[in-house]
């Protein structure tokens, strides 16, 4: 894999601001949706207390948001192979 094929997890717009890369947008998407549903699950069973929420906040939302980056990743790198061969398959 060559370098200029490597892309950053955070991207540089035209007025100088970084931004997130898509990737890196779907798992802070998702994390915070399983953040959101985990706390909603603790309140329904009143089960709020401060290490139940970390533990939600930690595992819950760490796991989806790395296994959903992790998926995006995979995704675009496919999406950056088949459009790299297009032009060499004939």
């Amino acid at each position: 894999m060559g370098n200029q094929s490597k892309k950053d997890d955070v991207e540089w717009s035209q007025k100088g601001i970084r931004r997130p890369s898509g990737p890196v947008i779907v798992g802070a998407f998702f994390a915070g949706l399983a953040i959101v549903l985990t706390l909603v699950g603790l309140w329904r069973e009143d089960n709020l207390s401060l290490r139940n929420i970390l533990l939600g906040v930690v595992l819950g939302g760490g796991t989806w948001g790395l296994i959903s980056w992790a998926i995006a990743t995979a995704v675009v790198q496919v999406e950056e192979d088949v459009a790299s061969r297009k032009g060499k398959d004939g």
